[in-house]
Order: C-alpha cells, then sequence, then structure tokens
C-alpha cells in the first residue's frame, strides 16, 4: 500500500501537542504593522488553540 502524506502547506502552518490539540500563529502579525497599535501586535503574539471542529480538518490533513 502507498503511505498516505500530510498536506504540506498545513504542516507549516500547524502544530499538533502532545495532548492532541492543535495550534496556530494568530493572523494579522506579518505585514502593514506600521499603522496597528502595539495594543494590537502584542495581542497577535502567540499561538492560539485551534476550534473543535477545524482541528479535527487538519489533523486529516496532518495525517494524525
Amino acid at each position: 500500500m502507498p503511505k498516505n502524506k500530510s498536506h504540506s502547506g498545513s504542516s507549516k502552518r500547524f502544530k499538533v501537542t502532545g495532548s492532541g490539540k492543535v495550534l496556530r500563529e494568530r493572523a494579522g502579525k506579518r505585514h502593514l504593522l506600521e499603522h496597528k497599535s502595539s495594543r494590537v501586535t502584542r495581542r497577535l503574539t502567540g499561538n492560539a488553540e485551534m476550534a473543535p471542529g477545524d482541528a479535527k480538518k487538519i489533523k486529516k490533513l496532518l495525517g494524525k
């Protein structure tokens, strides 16, 4: 049988923790930061947990 390939785009964007949660980066902190307040850019730092419905799809793409 052929091996299952994980979705390469998803594998770069998401990470599955040991307990099975799916983590993602927050959107909106790549560019055009000059007009965004520092309060907003601070809020966008760090990882966020995926919603349960979306996490299920992502795990399928990652082959987990």
